[in-house]
């Protein structure tokens, strides 16, 4: 597993730390999926939990999706990886037993799709003050950023515990 990851700026605007540490945290999670198969990355923590690397990264996108283009732009896009069949079809609807390497494509692609359309949206805000369109609640994408980074923050916690089970490999 090799730290590729870029340090966020000590300096700079608040866009520019806030981004940092996105980015800090989005490049976290692809470190520990890293070098894993389809099995290792669908690998469940503990039962009952369905939690997986894989079930990680798919419920990421969702939430750049939901955060940047619902609540942000008001675009209003349905879900990619749950239903309200299947609420939590982030996690639950990843089968170990049958998972291919184009399912493992097909979630790391609409993550790093969902990331490229968050950075863009991001580069043409005005500035952190910015209200989302969409929600109930109108948030600044000040809060959309803080809530994003507190997400990979937990979510790589959850990342650091299944990598370790997969391979025993631990660290930041």
């Amino acid at each position: 597993m090799t730290d590729d990851r870029r340090d966020p700026p000590n300096q700079g605007t608040e866009l520019e730390v806030l981004m940092g540490f996105l980015d800090y945290h989005r490049q976290t999670l692809a470190m520990k999926c890293a070098d894993l198969t389809p099995q290792q990355l669908t690998t469940r923590s503990v039962e009952p939990s369905t939690l997986s690397l894989l079930g990680l990264v798919r419920h990421l996108a969702e939430v750049e999706r939901g955060w940047f283009r619902n609540s942000l732009m008001g675009e209003g896009v349905p879900p990619l990886f749950y239903s309200d069949a299947s609420p939590d079809g982030d996690f639950d609807d990843v089968d170990p037993a049958t998972v291919t390497q184009a399912d493992v494509d097909q979630a790391f692609d609409a993550w790093r799709a969902e990331i490229a359309n968050g950075d863009a949206l991001v580069a043409g805000a005005e500035s952190v003050e910015v209200i989302g369109l969409g929600g109930r609640e109108k948030r600044s994408l000040r809060w959309i950023l803080v809530h994003l980074i507190e997400e990979y923050c937990r979510h790589n916690g959850h990342a650091d515990l299944l990598r370790e089970r997969v391979d025993g490999r631990t660290g930041e």
